[in-house]
């Protein structure tokens, strides 16, 4: 009886299957060997760092990104060079390079959202461009939007505008940050800038208004005593010597400025005798 399937002509068919598995499972044990070889050179460039060694780390990093010039083993490798570039070596020009190629790999990537900050702050305190600053902190809200910390990328936008003396725009930014972020940590602070602020430029009845705010929703808060001296400034400017006196002496203790505070008791005292009044008088009340 002839069977139904011919055995030579089976066979190739079976050979040919035989072979791909093989090939298949060669492929598999090289790129595992591979991948082992990669985590290998991590670990040796992290214990080239811890032992000092910058240079040799870098060079095995970037002995990572010859190996893998793209995925995130690349990503990885980037992040970490910019790291040692940047707090090991101190060469901020050259870590900035490392984070934004790091952006371009990766816009989204597991790291990309520390790097943007990295790269912020190096834009801001080491190359003090504070116009490219401005937008690499407003890159980390609309780009990233990570709730959490909205409102301090928002408060070093005001800061900057504050470094550049454009106090007005520095106000509207604290503005958006009380609107927007009113969870930030950075609320408080954030009261107590505009209050300085707005003193600084001659608007007393408008700081006025925000210490009302402040003091009804931060009673406690840490920044109560420098908002009170600011409100004892404006006494001083309104020419309320005696209850500008009464304010600041009743900061004794509490104003963090013990030698600034001094001098305005001093300056006080001097303006209210050349006026008439007995300073000693006051002095003695406010030690009682």
């Amino acid at each position: 009886m002839k069977n139904w399937w011919n055995e030579k002509d089976i066979r190739p068919i079976w050979l040919k299957a035989n072979l791909a598995f093989w090939f298949f499972l060669f492929f598999i044990f090289l790129s595992a060997c591979a991948e082992d070889r990669i985590e290998t050179l991590f670990k040796e460039a992290d214990e080239e760092w811890i032992k000092g060694h910058n240079h040799g780390a870098i060079e095995i990093l970037k002995t990572v990104l010859e190996e893998r010039p793209k995925g995130p083993q690349a990503e990885e490798a980037l992040f970490r060079l910019g790291e040692i570039t940047y707090f090991s070596i101190g060469n901020s020009s050259q870590a900035l390079i490392y984070f934004k190629e790091l952006l371009k790999v990766a816009k989204h990537g597991k790291f990309a959202y520390a790097a943007q900050k990295y790269i912020s702050e190096i834009v801001e305190f080491s190359l003090k461009d504070y116009d490219q600053s401005i937008i690499e902190y407003q890159k980390l809200i609309d780009n990233f939007n990570v709730v959490e910390e909205n409102g301090d990328h928002q408060f070093r936008i005001a800061s900057i505008y504050y470094k550049k003396h454009e106090y007005e725009q520095s106000l509207v930014e604290l503005e958006i940050l009380l609107e927007k972020y009113r969870e930030s940590k950075r609320v408080e602070e954030s009261f107590f800038k505009m209050t300085e602020i707005l003193y600084a430029l001659n608007r007393c009845p408008e700081a006025k208004e925000k210490y009302g705010i402040f003091v009804e929703q931060f009673p406690k808060s840490p920044f109560l005593s420098e908002m009170d001296f600011v409100m004892a400034s404006c006494k001083e400017d309104e020419g309320k010597l005696k209850k500008a006196y009464a304010a600041f002496k009743s900061l004794v203790g509490r104003y963090p400025y013990a030698s600034i505070l001094n001098m305005k008791l001093k300056g006080i005292e001097t303006r209210l005798k050349k006026s008439g009044n007995v300073a000693s008088n006051l002095t003695r009340r406010g030690n009682r």
